[in-house]
């Protein structure tokens, strides 16, 4: 009978860890997902940034385009030169 209960007692230690390995799973799921939608807004701002200081010009040729492109600027955290 003592042989049955340390069974018992291995096997519920095991199922413990594996509840506790797929718990941790789950949290570093969630962050690589985060970390990935964080790179994926990155990567928008600097493209958004190129096209925003390539097209200057466009902007200022329309009325009220400096306060335009001041917004965009403001808005995608580009540095307006």
């Amino acid at each position: 009978m003592d042989l049955l209960y340390v069974y018992l007692l291995n096997l519920m230690i095991t199922l413990a860890m594996f509840i506790v390995l797929v718990f941790r799973a789950w949290i570093e799921l969630k962050n690589y997902r985060l970390i990935w939608k964080e790179l994926e807004w990155r990567r928008t701002y600097e493209t958004v940034g190129r096209i925003l200081k390539a097209e200057k010009d466009l902007f200022t040729k329309v009325d009220g385009g400096e306060e335009l492109y001041e917004m965009l600027c403001e808005m995608f955290k580009v540095e307006s030169p």
